[in-house]
């Protein structure tokens, strides 16, 4: 969410700000509410005023005996009252107004954001890895003879419907090597601390970190109000909902492993061959909790925290900074990593690495009191995946498999799968 006395002060540069996200003359009815917010509150403070001076004076009528003078206060004291009310509830309506639009406007690009419309204008900054060149016409990942017993589509349709997956033997057990394999390198090198949080949350939740109010439909919701959480970004990052922490409590970087939920509603068409867009699926996030003045340098840290998980897998990716048409509606900036696929012939995301700077603290109401004791601030919040276990299984599957229609399995799992070194063409682990 915005700050609404930094757009007073600044009309212009918000405008400019929300013109690269393809949004024109937002400021003007930002501030035309803003004012009729303002001048209701003023109204009410001077009406407030006007009974309270009237009030006053009943008394002293009463005293003297001047019972027209009496009744006629009286009357106006109730007549002030009402109108305070009224007034009230209006400040308050426009008020709510206010903040459902400021909480509907994306956050501010930051300057070094390429502009651009699409994700065809995102701005590749390195790469790794070189991409293996086959013998043989690599597939994708649900092509692959070690992987087709492993991943039932037929029955997840019948259990559940379309883009959902039933995953058993080997490629159940590589999926979960995967998962425990990345928590462990970001507890034990990266320094990150495991949680494990609810996947129901309640809405205040999803409107603290900027699901809603604007992408509800791209998530489930219960019949009692709560909602399947995206992404662990979610509960994460509302640890610090609504508190005030010392600057000694920064920097908290937070990982956990969970199941997510979203309902692919913008995405009708889109990759439904396979599992790589998916209902149901399980991601590691990293979450970082940061001082203002520290929210660039963790961005680039969560980064290669998420590229070192691949570059330990042996799988080549390429990073790319998101333009401000493929950015996130909640962030300042966003660093994609993209996965090289064979069986497709090309890099497909595989992370997001994001920070927010204050966007979700101003929702929330998260701070922090200055070690030199001045006014509390408001935290900066950063999230990337580290990573999606289940496009990261694809990347393995399709990376390594053989011509025999076998999978060979990164060393740095070996330990996960028992010793084991391979996925056979049967589907065996061997």
């Amino acid at each position: 969410m915005h700050d609404i006395r930094a757009i007073r002060e600044n009309p212009a540069a918000f405008d400019a700000a929300m013109a690269r996200r393809g949004l024109s003359g937002v400021s003007a009815e930002v501030l035309a509410i803003d004012e009729a917010r303002r001048a209701k509150i003023q109204a009410a403070e001077e009406a407030k005023a006007e009974s309270n001076a009237a009030a006053k004076e009943v008394g002293a009528a009463k005293a003297r005996g001047d019972d027209a003078e009496f009744e006629r206060l009286r009357a106006l004291v109730s007549e002030k009252k009402a109108e305070i009310a009224n007034l009230t509830d209006m400040a308050k309506t426009e008020d709510k107004r206010l903040t459902d639009l400021l909480m509907a406007l994306p956050n501010i690009p930051m300057d070094d954001i390429p502009d651009g419309a699409d994700e065809d204008d995102n701005v590749e900054i390195r790469r790794w890895g070189t991409p293996r060149e086959f013998s043989f016409k690599p597939k994708e990942h649900y092509e692959i003879s070690a992987a087709q017993d492993g991943l039932d589509f037929e029955t997840a349709a019948k259990l559940s419907g379309s883009r959902f997956v039933v995953m058993s033997g080997a490629i159940a057990r590589l999926h979960r090597a995967l998962a425990q394999f990345m928590l462990d390198t970001h507890i034990d090198e990266n320094g990150l601390t495991e949680t494990w949080t609810p996947i129901l949350v309640r809405e205040e939740m999803m409107y603290g970190t900027g699901q809603l109010p604007k992408f509800g439909e791209d998530s489930y919701q219960t019949t009692n109000g709560w909602w399947l959480i995206p992404t662990a970004e979610v509960t994460l990052t509302n640890i610090v909902n609504s508190l005030v922490v010392d600057e000694s409590y920064l920097p908290r970087r937070y990982v956990a492993h969970t199941q997510c939920f979203r309902s692919e509603a913008g995405s009708a068409g889109r990759d439904t061959a396979g599992m790589l867009r998916q209902h149901q699926f399980e991601k590691v996030e990293m979450v970082s909790i940061t001082h203002p003045d520290k929210s660039q340098e963790e961005h680039a840290r969560m980064t290669r925290c998420a590229e070192g998980i691949l570059e330990k897998l042996g799988i080549p990716y390429r990073t790319v900074v998101l333009c401000t048409g493929d950015l996130g509606a909640g962030m300042r900036k966003t660093h994609d990593i993209e996965a090289w696929l064979p069986g497709q012939n090309m890099y497909r995301e595989i992370s997001s690495c994001s920070v927010a700077d204050a966007y979700q603290a101003r929702r929330m109401n998260a701070r922090f009191k200055p070690a030199d004791g001045g006014k509390p601030e408001f935290v900066h919040t950063l999230n990337g995946s580290g990573l999606a276990v289940g496009r990261c299984l694809i990347a393995v599957l399709e990376n390594f498999q053989q011509e025999d229609g076998s999978v060979s399995l990164p060393d740095a799992l070996n330990r996960y799968l028992g010793g084991k070194t391979k996925i056979s063409a049967e589907g065996i682990l061997v």
